[in-house]
């Protein structure tokens, strides 16, 4: 492989080569070196590589995992196709789990476990990675708060864990993140570890290398002192491993109604749930240009749908920024998702239904490739 082609370029193109040479593509032949360096062969590739998927879990007579191209609108959803899904993965069905997902790898936390586990569905491969959880730990999870992203700089993949102790300004965090590398738990590379006390929600959401968890602490202005306790959100980079705070509009930040975070075309987004004229909505407000407390309300999703059904949550967003959504024709049916367009208001079934539906985005990678094979 040239070394004038940059490590991201060089991800995209071995990823559409036969798997066989792949393992050894440094004694690639002549000939096909040549192809690769090609100014026509990379820039084919890039226009390929970026197809995206959504990888949807629920749960029918059992659990079930489907894969959906994101492609273009007039072929979606064609090509569903079930998901091999390694044993590993299989092994933590029976206990509680958060994923979350970042360039193509999605990541399972197990408590009772004490691991987490990084999966790549493009290429059928996991590893696992022990959390060196305490008794305590898992006993009072309160204490304990996990994240998950890829490094954009060096695609290597990076869990943060963040034990809170005691009251607001008594005992700072206590962080520590493994590089998969590595293999090693270490200490983060920054000294700002923060000092207050909040409740984390359980959600996160990574966008441009940057870890955001949505908790409930301090949001008062330091400047005039206004505000109180609220919602704000707390991010985490993973390059500089350096944590920092976005203070959410006020409106967001004293609301006493449930919010949740999404990533619509890469961009991070809140929802805000609630009744308005008895009706239930869902308000999208999304960070412009990357701003801390910059929130603009991109749209509302109306959760009455003209044939009666009712959007019971929004799950998530397509690349072409239609909503996804989960529907109940009343209120203890099975629940069916669809796809949602806010301003038409058109809604496509997208033929999976069940209970406890999630769904996550991902783009075929590589990453995880020259890690062993894990069996058991």
């Amino acid at each position: 492989m040239s070394d004038n082609i940059p490590l991201e370029l060089q991800e995209l193109i071995i990823n559409k080569l036969p798997v066989e040479p792949l393992i050894r593509f440094r004694t690639v032949c002549k000939a096909r070196k040549s192809l690769i360096d090609s100014s026509d062969f990379i820039r084919n590739h890039i226009k390929q590589q970026n197809q995206q998927h959504l990888l949807v879990k629920y749960q029918d007579a059992e659990l079930k995992y489907v894969s959906i191209p994101d492609n273009d609108t007039d072929t979606f959803p064609q090509n569903t196709a079930s998901v091999t899904v390694p044993q590993l993965v299989v092994n933590m069905h029976r206990h509680e789990i958060t994923i979350d997902s970042s360039h193509g790898l999605l990541c399972l936390f197990g408590y009772f476990d004490r691991k987490a586990i990084i999966w790549n569905p493009s290429i059928r491969k996991a590893v696992d990675v022990a959390l060196h959880l305490l008794d305590r730990d898992v006993e009072e999870m309160s204490a304990i708060f996990l994240g998950f992203g890829v490094c954009v700089g060096t695609r290597d993949p990076k869990i943060v864990k963040i034990r809170i102790e005691g009251k607001e300004g008594v005992v700072p965090w206590q962080v520590e993140v493994f590089t998969l590398s590595t293999r090693v738990w270490r200490s983060a590379y920054s000294s700002n570890l923060p000092s207050k006390f909040v409740r984390f929600g359980g959600e996160q959401m990574v966008v441009d290398g940057v870890v955001y968890w949505q908790v409930n602490g301090d949001v008062r202005d330091r400047a005039n002192g206004e505000g109180g306790y609220g919602n704000l959100i707390v991010s985490f980079d993973l390059t500089s491993e350096e944590f920092g705070e976005v203070k959410l509009p006020v409106r967001l930040a004293n609301t006493p109604c449930g919010l949740c975070m999404f990533k619509p075309r890469e961009s991070l987004a809140v929802i805000e749930g609630l009744l308005e004229d008895s009706k239930l909505v869902y308000h999208v407000w999304v960070m412009k240009d990357g701003v801390p407390k910059l929130f603009e309300k991109l749209f509302t999703i109306s959760g009455h749908t003209p044939d009666g059904s009712l959007v019971s949550s929004v799950l998530g967003f397509r690349k072409a920024g239609e909503a996804l959504v989960e529907l109940q024709a009343h209120p203890f049916s099975i629940r069916t998702l669809a796809t949602y367009e806010p301003y038409s208001k058109a809604i496509n079934n997208l033929g999976v239904s069940g209970r406890h539906i999630s769904v996550y985005s991902y783009t075929e990678t590589l990453l995880l490739l020259d890690q062993p094979d894990i069996t058991n």
